[in-house]
């Protein structure tokens, strides 16, 4: 700041000086950004230390970036987006109609739901809101924009920045990848929140450049000398001189030789002498000691611009201050004389640090009772609500009712915005400005909605609570959903949920034997139970519930609909015929709705049920929808568990690279609070996949470290993980251990009545541990038990792997006579990785008979399926047979990426940008990126940081020769 008049700086600006180095730097950066690489600028250093005129005298310099900017405060660190409001809305508002025609589709709807104040005018909904949105069209607005021009997004004071807008900025960099996008940010140095993992992953080492500023030296300071004394040239001790005054501190100069300026002081050596130290103390003494000299006004306006914050219209800050507006402009003309008020416009303070010195003349109480203050006048000027309720997060007791309700509807806000947790901390201070009766139990719904976006655990204890309270039966059946959504995400151990499964217990008391109830919360309340002991068998009651019956359901209510899907999936797990359970699945998805909390788990059963019925074309489509439904809800928890059905998707269709991809990305990625749902599910693909590849090493690894603190509750995922460890323990020559662990697993299925061997085949495992041991007899009994539960359920693919157990344990012309039916049968079915697998077992089988035509048309046709599948391992054992009987392998890799592909991929992995495998291949820019895009679809990875991992995995081996692309 000035500590001279206002007047003495009008039309002058504090120039960049001393900032060769770092703007060398920047340079360097950009250069990178513009050949196509998306990059991270960290500017930081202590209060003005020139960290903003850095950065803003770059971007008048650097005209190949378009620029735009934000400004965070302190005010606004709850805002939802609020420095992504700021970055884009000069764009949306400067938007013509070529422009929108250009924006992919959906683009501009989506980034108005988030930028736009005021988006929502209906009330506060329990459900999710159909209209909320995650940043996903502001990712695509970006993309859009740095595809036509490189893009620079500048945020200073990054310190004050608010978590969803921080969140976004963290995820876009990673996912811009070979986009020209370049984010700067600026923050003080020790300022920002820690541990923050937000901002380690926004500033990570890899994609980001940190300049950390330091003093000015010597020349530096000359340099600024001369611009202040424009007619004379500084004498070298003078600046000497003044150095050592100030440290070299651009802030602390700037005021002291404007000061040394109005006291007459010439810049040559005679004047050293009268210098004075100016340090932050001193610099704080000089703030205050020209607040004693304005006018009581003029205090109680800094006080105002303080709380209130800068550029805030003049009558509010006269409802402020309590006054009319031609007393605060007054106060303002008092204090920019003063050279504390920047000058034009609305009042605003010079610097952050006569804020920060104003903040510290008032006590805790009076910033607590200032906020009170400020959050009452905001609400009766008609400000937004988010702004009064960010007042009243920092106020003190606020005298009325009106603040709960403000502070409800900032929460719906924030929660259209697709910021849930930002609701989460506004719904806190409602429930704790102890609301009346009745609005405690919608209050504890409304936290349960929110918090169930992304930390399953935390909304059980709100939605519970509202339960206990809530007497509305619309309301109850709300609340019903949001604690089953969250039920399905939880992670708690089962003595944790004891609480929860009490009130369920009563609830269906209530619902079932209370005279005249209503018969859709009987329904929902049956679905719930019944879901309930499937999900935790640990945690059934002593009495079982009654067996669900449908007679005369057709579907029309939710209910309905909810108990059809579970019997559906009860009869499928007790191996009822395929036909039947089908056509209950068909009669629950009539008109199947998108997904929202009250209609769980209605999605959750028919997909699983599709899912081991074989039609993985229809999960494919409900993953679709409900992919489409968590982009438009914001539900972080929905979205992960999508991640995890995408990844057991390609797993049972035989995609073992996407499936791997798909899992390692969905492990990888940090959940906001709470824990990621389903992680165990992810731990099994990924051990199944890193098998199939043949890295026993990294399987392991996933075993290893698992955390201590997973559940080991028999819940349904703790078979099918058993499954994978015995499959393990095989691989590494264990027979014996891999068989108790398969004992184990058959244990916990019969207990929870699931023998259809479509969801978890663990006979024909044992079986094949019982062979490797010696044990026939025991073999062939289990793979019997098995044949005839896959018969007896009618799904293809559970009989085609019984008929292939049988065929392994079988002799003499039987063994090919039934894996050439296992074969027939698979062939019909998605199950390319069993069928490869049969085909190979199938090959050797009649390359012992010397049939050796017939071996090598298996061999290869189980070779190609293999490689295409990703099955590395399996290929691998393919060759020699194969060869021995006369055939010829296809170089590894070679049926997953074209060799186009290939060539760039290998390109790709060695650093260079897309721009310079164009230069290097003679090709178009644009036939690089549809290369790398048809090589991530076929690896099942999300961007460049996976490839070289894929690479390795499909077969293909990108030369180690790096050329350099300097």
């Amino acid at each position: 700041m000035s500590c001279g008049p206002r007047d003495t700086e009008r039309g002058q600006e504090r120039p960049l000086v001393g900032r060769g180095l770092e703007l060398a730097a920047l340079e360097a950066v950009a250069a990178q950004v513009v050949e196509g690489r998306s990059r991270v600028v960290q500017i930081e250093g202590p209060a003005g230390i020139g960290k903003s005129a850095l950065l803003n005298g770059w971007c008048r310099r650097d005209r190949r970036f378009r620029v735009l900017w934000a400004r965070c405060r302190p005010l606004e660190r709850e805002f939802a987006f609020g420095a992504v409001r700021q970055l884009f809305r000069p764009v949306m508002e400067a938007l013509t109609e070529a422009d929108r025609a250009a924006l992919p589709e959906g683009t501009e709807a989506a980034a108005r739901r988030v930028l736009e104040d005021g988006a929502r005018t209906e009330p506060p909904a329990a459900g999710p809101h159909p209209g909320a949105t995650a940043p996903a069209g502001l990712d695509a607005l970006a993309l859009h924009l740095s595809a036509h021009r490189p893009l620079l997004l500048a945020i200073d004071n990054l310190q004050w920045i608010d978590t969803p807008s921080l969140r976004w900025l963290a995820r876009l960099v990673t996912r811009a990848d070979t986009r020209p996008l370049l984010v700067a940010v600026v923050n003080r140095t020790g300022e920002f929140r820690k541990p923050d993992p937000l901002f380690a992953e926004l500033v990570r080492p890899d994609h980001c450049h940190r300049l950390a500023l330091e003093p000015l030296d010597v020349p530096g300071v000359r340099h600024l000398a001369r611009h202040v004394w424009e007619a004379q040239e500084p004498d070298a001790a003078f600046a000497a001189a003044c150095h050592a005054a100030t440290g070299g501190h651009p802030l602390f100069l700037w005021g002291l030789l404007h000061h040394a300026r109005l006291a007459g002081v010439r810049p040559t050596a005679e004047y050293r002498d009268r210098l004075r130290t100016v340090t932050l103390s001193t610099l704080d003494q000089e703030i205050r000691r020209r607040l004693s000299q304005g006018s009581r006004e003029a205090v109680e306006l800094t006080h105002a611009l303080a709380v209130l914050g800068d550029r805030k219209p003049a009558e509010l800050l006269a409802a402020y201050c309590g006054s009319g507006e031609a007393v605060v402009r007054a106060a303002a003309d008092d204090l920019w004389s003063l050279g504390l008020l920047r000058s034009g416009g609305e009042p605003c303070f010079l610097h952050e640090v006569v804020r920060d010195t104003v903040l510290a003349t008032m006590s805790p109480e009076e910033r607590g009772q200032g906020h009170a203050r400020a959050a009452q006048v905001s609400h009766l000027a008609g400000r937004p609500d988010e702004e009064v309720a960010a007042h009243l997060l920092a106020a003190g007791p606020v005298e009325g009712s009106w603040a709960v309700p403000v502070l409800r509807r900032a929460a719906d806000e924030a929660l259209h915005r697709g910021a849930p947790d930002v609701a989460v901390t506004y719904l806190r201070s409602a429930l704790g400005r102890q609301p009346r009766a009745a609005e405690r139990g919608p209050l504890l719904l409304q936290l349960g909605v929110a918090a169930g976006h992304y930390d399953a655990d935390l909304a059980l204890s709100y939605v519970t609570g509202a339960l206990e309270v809530l007497t509305e039966k619309n309301a109850r059946r709300d609340a019903l959903g949001v604690l089953t959504y969250c039920l399905q995400f939880s992670r708690r151990p089962r003595g944790a949920l004891s609480g929860v499964d009490r009130l369920i217990a009563e609830l269906c008391g209530e619902t079932e034997h209370g005279g005249g109830a209503d018969r859709e919360l009987v329904l929902r309340m049956r679905a719930l139970r019944s879901w309930r002991e499937y999900e935790r068998p640990a945690g059934r009651s002593p009495e079982p519930s009654a067996p669900v019956s449908v007679e005369g359901l057709v579907g029309r209510t939710p209910g309905e609909r909810q108990l059809l899907a579970l019997h559906a999936f009860h009869s499928l797990k007790a191996a009822v015929p395929a036909p039947y359970v089908t056509e209950l699945v068909d009669r629950a998805c009539v008109n199947l709705p998108v997904f929202s909390h009250d209609l769980f788990p209605l999605h959750y059963f028919v997909a699983q049920t599709l899912f081991y019925l074989d039609e993985l074309d229809r999960v494919d489509r409900l993953i679709g929808q409900l992919t489409q439904g968590a982009e438009n809800k914001g539900l972080e928890l929905l979205d992960s568990s999508l991640s995890v059905l995408q990844a057991a998707l390609a797993w049972q269709g035989g995609n073992v690279t996407e499936a791997l991809g798909t899992a390692q990305a969905a492990a990888g990625r940090r959940p906001a609070a709470g824990t990621r749902p389903y992680a165990t599910t992810l731990d099994i693909i990924r051990i199944n996949a890193l098998l199939e590849q043949g890295q026993l090493d990294a399987a392991e690894q996933v075993v290893r470290t698992r955390s201590p603190e997973e559940p080991q509750e028999a819940g349904w995922e703790r078979p099918l993980f058993l499954l994978s460890l015995s499959a393990l323990w095989m691989s590494q020559g264990e027979p014996r251990t891999a068989l108790a662990l398969l004992r184990e697993c058959g244990h916990h299925l019969d207990a929870a009545g699931t023998v259809n061997p479509a969801i978890c085949p663990w006979r024909s495992r044992a079986a094949a541990a019982h062979l490797a041991l010696g044990e026939r007899p025991a073999a062939h009994a289990l793979i019997e038990q098995e044949l005839d539960l896959a018969r007896q359920s009618r799904i293809p693919r559970a009989l085609g792997v019984a008929l292939r157990a049988a065929g392994r344990a079988a002799e003499g012309a039987r063994r090919p006579e039934l894996l050439g039916e296992a074969v027939q049968v698979l062939t019909a079915t998605p199950a390319r990785l069993d069928l490869a697998r049969t085909l190979g077992d199938l090959g050797v089988a009649l390359l012992r008979r010397d049939e050796r035509s017939g071996a090598r048309d298996a061999l290869q046709r189980g070779l190609e399926l293999a490689t295409a599948c990703g099955a590395t391992a399996l290929a691998g054992r393919l060759r020699d047979p194969l060869h021995e009987a006369g055939g010829r392998a296809a170089r590894p890799g070679g049926s997953l990426l074209t060799p186009g592909e290939e060539r760039v991929s290998t390109l790709a992995v060695q650093g260079h940008s897309n721009k310079q495998i164009a230069e290097l291949l003679v090709v178009s820019l644009r036939t690089v990126e549809t290369h790398l895009t048809g090589a991530y679809r076929k690896l099942g990875i999300a961007g460049r940081h996976h490839l070289a991992a894929a690479l390795a995995g499909s077969g293909a081996q990108p030369s180690s020769r790096r050329t350099s692309s300097r």
